[in-house]
């Protein structure tokens, strides 16, 4: 999902921002090797269910769960939104919520930051299979293996990757432009010079290190260490720069990422046929959660006119003709 009413949340007020968004988000998933045979690919506002779902869910959620969502929380801070918290932007964890739900997702894969908000939908789903029937799945989260990549920091050293603060690297960043980050990544402030002892704590490059070196890195780009745990013993006692290390992350990254930027290129040539690929995704999409919302209105009571039983029996209670 490409979650475009999301973004609209805080930049409702830049829509072209927005839409221009849509392709670029569109390339990386397909970059990054989602097949669209395999996985529907799809924009958010183009699924009107997504937008009932909420409102009905709306009511199963209080403005104190809200208000004690930690990833809400750390979010208002981010945007400096105060007590000017736009109602779409504090709602976004229940509009979550109907993303996953409409799908019946069993998995979902998420950072540790968006834990709570998978708790913040398990809950409604439980209080709404308790109030009207067993229709919603409960989802379950799925972690990255390794710990750096449950919440991958900024180049910065700051806790989040945000593109306000300009600490991200981005799957379209050409060679340069990934090699001049990683050049200009937080380290230790207090390995000043070689010699010194190095701390890894909050180290921004030993963390990507963490998340994306592979044993057969060193053995091409940093042959003289047996592996990460050396690489990382060496830092720690002193005698090894970080200009050595930031070297050799650049070019682990950009082995990994290499393979992304050639796919894109291949879907670039093609941006009508991207546009396809969406549009194909949403008609996908939409069928499947007009299912889950016409079981959930059955399961409310207010599917209407095709209930000819309760017609009837309307019908006889003032006396009419059924």
């Amino acid at each position: 999902m490409i979650a475009d009413a999301q973004a609209l949340t805080d930049h409702f007020e830049d829509p072209e921002k927005v839409r221009g968004s849509i392709v670029e988000v569109a390339l990386d998933y397909l970059s990054c090797g989602l097949d669209p045979a395999k996985s529907a690919l799809f924009i958010q506002s183009q699924i009107p269910q997504l937008c009932e779902l909420t409102v009905y869910y709306l009511n199963l959620v209080t403005v104190s769960r809200l208000q004690r969502n930690p990833t809400v929380k750390s979010e208002i801070q981010l945007r400096h939104f105060e007590n000017s918290i736009p109602v779409g932007f504090f709602t976004y964890p229940i509009s979550q919520a109907a993303d996953i739900t409409a799908f019946k997702a069993t998995t979902v894969p998420v950072g540790e930051d968006q834990l709570p908000m998978l708790e913040q939908t398990r809950e409604i789903v439980h209080k709404f299979n308790t109030v009207y029937a067993p229709v919603l799945v409960e989802p379950s989260a799925l972690l990255p293996e390794t710990d750096a990549c449950r919440r991958l920091p900024g180049t910065d050293g700051k806790a989040k990757m945000s593109k306000s603060l300009g600490n991200c690297v981005y799957l379209s960043d050409s060679a340069d432009e990934v090699r001049t980050k990683i050049m200009g990544m937080y380290t230790d402030p207090l390995h000043l010079q070689v010699s010194d002892p190095g701390h890894l704590e909050g180290n921004t490059v030993f963390t990507y290190l963490d998340a994306f070196c592979k044993e057969e890195h060193f053995e091409r780009y940093l042959p003289s260490y047996a592996g990460l745990e050396e690489l990382k013993a060496h830092y720690q006692r002193g005698g090894l720069g970080d200009v050595k290390v930031k070297k050799f992350l650049n070019e682990v990254m950009q082995e990994t990422l290499e393979p992304i930027r050639e796919a894109r290129k291949q879907w670039e040539k093609d941006i009508p046929g991207v546009y396809e690929v969406l549009k194909q995704g949403c008609a996908t999409a939409q069928e499947e959660a007009a299912q889950t919302l016409a079981e959930v209105k059955q399961a409310m009571r207010i599917r209407y006119f095709e209930d000819e039983e309760f017609i009837r029996s309307q019908a006889r209670k003032y006396g009419s003709k059924g």
